[in-house]
């Protein structure tokens, strides 16, 4: 199965425009992103797990399928929890983990400040999201941090990607499945992506 995708989706293509827009404001931008969250979600999910369960609906008895495994939401502290409302408006039931990374602005190199996860999380299906995939590096230390655990089931999900990360993350995790709104041109001299969307975790949260 192929473990790179890059969504295509007229709907997605469409409110992308607006979050790389450098008029939209936070408010605007905020409710966007948990909008492609939930557009990007629909897509991952569609080949979870199931198993088979008997029920009985108001006719009869029926045989039908749900979700065979526990779905466990992981943000990258603090741009990934833009992303969180729209995974869990399609899963509520979904529990939700925590990984605080901070990102080196000299050496362009991750740092973890915070973990905190649900009870069982490792025979989960986890779902990692953080909108940027820049270097690479947050992503492949939260993956380090997720196996370290013993997970196993690991998906990562992303807005917009540069070549160099999806490179970097391939490499290091080539069993880890990636999805990406977009896939852009590359990174600029300070590491940021081109086009891109500028700070996300800043224009969500409007600290900048």
């Amino acid at each position: 199965m192929e473990k790179i995708t890059i969504i295509n989706h007229a709907l997605l293509k469409h409110k992308m425009s607006i979050i790389r827009d450098k008029n939209t404001k936070t408010k605007e931008f905020r409710q966007t992103v948990s909008e492609i969250g939930s557009l990007m979600a629909y897509e991952v999910t569609k080949d979870l797990d199931l198993k088979e369960i008997t029920i009985e609906t108001p006719i009869c008895e029926a045989k039908c399928e749900t979700l065979a495994k526990d779905v466990v939401i992981i943000p990258i502290m603090r741009a990934g929890m833009g992303m969180v409302d729209g995974f869990v408006n399609l899963i509520p039931e979904a529990k939700v983990g925590h990984i605080g990374l901070f990102r080196d602005e000299e050496t362009l190199l991750p740092h973890t400040y915070y973990e905190k996860f649900p009870e069982n999380f490792t025979e989960a299906t986890v779902l990692l999201v953080d909108p940027m995939l820049a270097t690479g590096g947050s992503v492949i230390a939260a993956i380090d941090i997720l196996k370290k655990y013993g997970c196993k089931k690991i998906t990562y999900i992303g807005l917009v990607g540069a070549p160099e990360g999806l490179a970097a993350v391939t490499k290091a995790h080539p069993d880890v499945k990636v999805y990406l709104g977009a896939l852009d041109e590359k990174l600029n001299e300070n590491g940021y992506i081109v086009p891109g969307l500028g700070d996300c975790g800043d224009r969500i949260f409007g600290t900048k």
